[in-house]
């Protein structure tokens, strides 16, 4: 099991990297500000259920095995970049109609699965699991997979409190801004090809 000493240093760093604004948050308060709350929630439960599939893939050093290969690698890579750019010009559009080209209310559900897509396919996450946990891993303490679920569920607990923050203040600031669906629409869609590009530019580090 991971030393208390060690956990300890792991919550504090932990949560100054949630603490700070990310992609992760960019995603969930466009979510949150274009269809209001529940979708925000929706998006941050999705985002975090990609974190567990991140935390599994750690614990069966698949994480490795994909950063060390550059085909493997940018495979990931450059699939979520045409998944959030198909999102953008998704957004954008809204349809082949003028009268279709507003913000189009997604059910909960689709929600969650794309922002479970969006989070599994972001190279970032990947080359954080590698650089970042094994900083804190301690074989001589036992079972190496087990300290990975530990330290990545404490991880996943903690991203999830600051997505549901920003969930509710992203569902908030919609509400004021209902009525502005067009302003709405383009934001979203500029977000999520924003979103795309700096995937694009992620590379693999050492």
């Amino acid at each position: 099991m991971v030393p208390t000493s060690i956990f300890l240093i792991f919550v504090v760093a932990s949560l100054a990297l949630v603490l700070v604004p990310g992609p992760n948050h960019l995603y969930i308060a466009t979510r949150g500000i274009a269809q209001g709350r529940a979708a925000g929630v929706a998006s941050a439960f999705g985002v975090e259920t990609g974190t567990l599939v991140h935390i599994a893939a750690a614990a069966a050093g698949l994480s490795y095995v994909i950063a060390r290969s550059a085909t493997l690698f940018n495979v990931i890579k450059w699939a979520g970049v045409v998944y959030l750019v198909y999102l953008g010009v998704r957004t954008l559009t809204g349809g082949q109609e003028p009268a279709a080209r507003e913000v189009t209310p997604q059910p909960l559900r689709t929600i969650f699965l794309e922002g479970m897509v969006v989070n599994v396919l972001n190279p970032k996450v990947i080359l954080f699991f590698l650089a970042f946990l094994p900083q804190f891993l301690h074989p001589e303490a036992g079972s190496v997979p087990l300290q990975i679920a530990v330290l990545g569920g404490t991880l996943l607990l903690l991203g999830l409190v600051s997505d549901l923050i920003y969930a509710a203040g992203a569902g908030a600031l919609g509400r004021r801004l209902r009525g502005r669906s067009g302003v709405l629409r383009r934001f979203s869609g500029i977000v999520y090809l924003g979103l795309g590009v700096a995937t694009a530019l992620t590379g693999r580090s050492t």
